[in-house]
This record gives structure tokens, C-alpha cells and sequence, in this order.
């Protein structure tokens, strides 16, 4: 059975004039694929102006949190103890997002009761074996 997890998030916006714009975000997991956490953006907030989805490591933002973490295209920091700094590296630039540290924790624990820390694998083998089981009937 396939799990998710979503949440709204709101955040902030960090421009490169130093300003800090709000915005909603929406927090995302599924079982189906359960090492990664997506984040939901919405068209106003991109320079497309289509919704943008970034994929990272459930493990990478658990890690962020407390200390910076990431490396290539996702770095994660905690700003103070209230904020935690999320940077999405683009071929079209760089966007910085602020987020309230409690709500990324409330989100990351609400994923491990979906699928636990070190359980990934075995609740997906589970998952799709039984879906191949009640899918023959």
C-alpha cells in the first residue's frame, strides 16, 4: 500500500536583494519512493512560472537540520535554532528558502511513522509484493 505524506509549509523567499518574500510550499513524501522527500513550489515563485518540484534525500534535510549538510545541486543549514536554510543550486540560478525548523521536524516524523529510518527497502519489497499478490485476484 502506498503511503504519502504531505504538508504545507510556509517560507520564505530569500532574493538576492536580501529580502525575504512569503511563500507556500507544499512538504511531500511517498512510500513508493522512499529514500526522497519532494518539495513543492508554486508558479509565482519560479522564474519559469511553472510549479517546480525538487527531490532530495529524506536523509540529506534529517541531517540539515542540525548541521549544514549536501553537497552538488541541495545544501541544508540551520539558521539559529528556529530556521533551517534550504539552497536549490539551477542552471538558472540559485533561490534560497527559509523554512521554521519545527515544521520540517514535524514533516520528517511524520514521514519515519510512514516508513521508518533503515526500513526503506523492506517496506517496498512488502509493498510491492503484496500488490502483485492482491493485483492476481
Amino acid at each position: 500500500m502506498d503511503i504519502t505524506v504531505e504538508q504545507p509549509a510556509r517560507a520564505r523567499l530569500i532574493t538576492s536583494e536580501s529580502q525575504e518574500l512569503p511563500v507556500v510550499a507544499t512538504l511531500r513524501y511517498t512510500s513508493e519512493d522512499p529514500f526522497a522527500v519532494h518539495i513543492d513550489f508554486p508558479s509565482e515563485v519560479s522564474l519559469s512560472g511553472t510549479d517546480i518540484t525538487w527531490t532530495f534525500s529524506r536523509e540529506l534535510l534529517q541531517e540539515g537540520l542540525d548541521a549544514p549538510a549536501g553537497q552538488g545541486d541541495v545544501h541544508i543549514w540551520p539558521c539559529g535554532r528556529a530556521h533551517t536554510v534550504l539552497e536549490f543550486h539551477a542552471p538558472e540560478g540559485l533561490a534560497m528558502v527559509q523554512f521554521d525548523t519545527h515544521v520540517l521536524r514535524s514533516f520528517l516524523k511524520r514521514t519515519f511513522a510512514a516508513v521508518a529510518f533503515g526500513q526503506e527497502d523492506i517496506d517496498v519489497a512488502v509493498d510491492r509484493g503484496l500488490a502483485a499478490l492482491v493485483g492476481g485476484t
